[in-house]
């Protein structure tokens, strides 16, 4: 288990949805990581998944895509222990029945380019579950240092405006090279919303409220800022830029 936070104090300021308001946070540094366990999916699901990203999407290199949740399940007999072991490691870590209570997805990658999530979703952190077996591939998080191997089930809650970037074991950057559909090393995971205005979301990823005034709030728009502007994460090192 992983639980790293930066010593330095971010720059950073998210403004997120509450409701009908806007209200301001710190970016959480802390990214929690564990590995859990979660059973092979079934070979005629694996089939599915692969005609899925092969002939009914285009999942290009870097890119992140949902893939059909309800559909999967139907072939998925092991789909209630996933969450049920994911659900057992949130709980240890403080957050009980945040799952139930939480959106689900699935999700495909092929690699990822670094970004942030903040300007959808500012309002909640992602917890990850992992079901792909390992082919060699990290999920990276340059502000913090954590480098997290991906492997079945691989479990990560991380707050949604912290960068991150899926790349190649052997890389420190994104290189599209490493994701052709021909090496099929992309990942299936299940992903949910956990509402960071939970207080133990918040006090798992050591997130601060209202840190700007607010009479004082720049817009009325979802927004990560950088020492008071607008930032943007580089897709390819995965380091904040102001946008002006």
């Amino acid at each position: 288990m992983s639980r790293r936070q930066n010593s330095g104090r971010d720059r950073l300021t998210s403004y997120f949805h509450s409701g009908e308001a806007i209200r301001s946070r710190s970016v959480g540094a802390t990214v929690l990581s564990g590995l859990v366990d979660a059973p092979a999916p079934p070979a005629r699901l694996l089939a599915d998944w692969d005609r899925e990203i092969s002939s009914r999407m285009v999942l290009e290199a870097g890119d992140v895509e949902p893939m059909p949740l309800a559909r999967a399940r139907v072939r998925w007999p092991d789909y209630g222990l996933c969450v049920q072991a994911a659900d057992a490691w949130t709980s240890a870590h403080g957050l009980p029945g945040i799952l139930a209570a939480s959106d689900v997805a699935l999700m495909a990658c092929r690699g990822a380019r670094y970004h942030h999530d903040g300007l959808q979703y500012g309002s909640a952190a992602f917890c990850n579950l992992f079901l792909s077996e390992d082919v060699g591939l990290d999920v990276h998080f340059p502000a913090t240092g954590d480098r997290i191997p991906l492997r079945r089930g691989t479990v990560l809650i991380f707050d949604t405006c912290q960068p991150h970037g899926v790349i190649s074991r052997d890389r420190d950057s994104f290189n599209e090279a490493d994701f052709t559909p021909e090496q099929n090393n992309a990942q299936i995971f299940l992903t949910w919303e956990l509402p960071i205005e939970s207080p133990a979301v918040a006090r798992a990823l050591q997130i601060e409220f209202d840190i700007i005034s607010p009479t004082v709030l720049p817009h009325h728009e979802e927004q990560v800022f950088l020492d008071n502007a607008p930032a943007t994460v580089d897709p390819d090192s995965g380091h904040w830029h102001r946008s002006r």
